[in-house]
């Protein structure tokens, strides 16, 4: 592992550049709705808990939040996707600052994830969604938008669910290619081969060894999936994710850099992977060097896993997070 620092002055300009920064996010847009309760019984129908209810809670979940992210560290995100014709979707729509982006396909539900909490632990989660394709009207729609839109990034935040196709990357990434713009992709394995040529792709590990087909246990074995992630990707940057193992990052002819994770306590991994792309894409925007963009995500996503449900880093936070790990440095 590599032990690395933030020059703090450097950092606050980049957080600074963060402000008002406008980025597309493109992907899969979800409702994270969270019920929260106390378990004290076993029911006797079945030996299950039985959750008594205190509140229930509902966020932006999947591309919606990393687009919460990015506007939780001072940008202004424009979030790009579908929902369904709702009571769900009129929710999302509602929720986003700019929901110009954010098509109606009443051929399919809005995703919705629910999780039921008790004791600061998950109990079970339903899923309701259809992972079928966007049709290619829906398709279309997005493209022309994407393709008048002012913006500095996109980000792709994909979880299969139906909205990046192969049709639609086919249209995006050579228009982002030719207006020179940065596409920071969060992949799902099933579509990988869509990404191509982008900026920066941040796999985690399990995903890295379903994508290059060998296991991703020590730094050797990820050393060489990151070569073969960023040639297959045509990317400049790759970072892999590897839970309590910290990251390791990439960048085209230089040597890979690991280091260790910085979280104090986790408590919710949900979402930590739209914090690491919504913070990283954001740094690189503002002129960091990967090392520096791959830290500053390490430090917001070690903020958010200490927090239960899906959250958001704020500026303050991340700069805190980060003098502490200088201090230990």
């Amino acid at each position: 592992m590599t032990t690395l620092s933030l020059d703090l002055h450097k950092t606050q300009r980049l957080i600074r550049k963060f402000k008002g920064r406008r980025v597309l996010v493109l992907g899969d847009l979800m409702l994270d709705r969270y019920i929260w309760g106390d378990v004290s019984r076993i029911s006797p129908e079945a030996p299950v808990p039985v959750v008594e209810v205190r509140e229930s809670t509902s966020n932006l979940g999947g591309a919606g939040n990393v687009g919460h992210n990015l506007e939780s560290l001072g940008a202004s995100p424009l979030l790009v996707g579908v929902v369904g014709d709702d009571e769900e979707g009129a929710w999302i729509k509602r929720h986003v600052k700019e929901g110009r982006g954010v098509f109606i396909d009443a051929g399919r539900p809005t995703t919705v994830k629910m999780r039921i909490i008790a004791h600061h632990q998950q109990v079970v989660r339903v899923d309701q969604e259809k992972k079928k394709p966007i049709s290619p009207a829906v398709e279309q729609k997005i493209a022309r938008f994407i393709e008048k839109e002012d913006y500095a990034g996109i980000v792709i935040s994909d979880y299969n669910k139906g909205v990046v196709t192969r049709a639609l990357m086919e249209r995006v990434l050579p228009f982002a290619k030719e207006r020179n713009i940065p596409v920071f992709v969060d992949p799902k394995v099933e579509n990988f081969a869509l990404f191509a040529p982008v900026t920066f792709v941040s796999p985690n590990h399990h995903e890295a060894e379903l994508i290059v087909h060998h296991p991703c246990h020590t730094d050797a074995d990820i050393e060489r999936a990151g070569r073969e992630i960023m040639a297959r990707a045509g990317s400049r940057y790759v970072i892999i994710k590897r839970g309590e193992q910290g990251m390791s990052v990439f960048e085209s002819g230089k040597k890979a850099i690991h280091f260790p994770t910085i979280a104090r306590e986790v408590f919710d991994v949900t979402g930590a992977g739209d914090t690491v792309i919504a913070t990283a894409a954001l740094a690189l925007l503002a002129g960091a060097t990967i090392g520096e963009a791959a830290l500053m995500a390490n430090a917001a996503a070690g903020v958010v896993v200490g927090k239960i449900g899906t959250a958001v880093c704020s500026p303050e936070e991340l700069l805190k997070a980060i003098e502490r790990e200088n201090e230990k440095g």
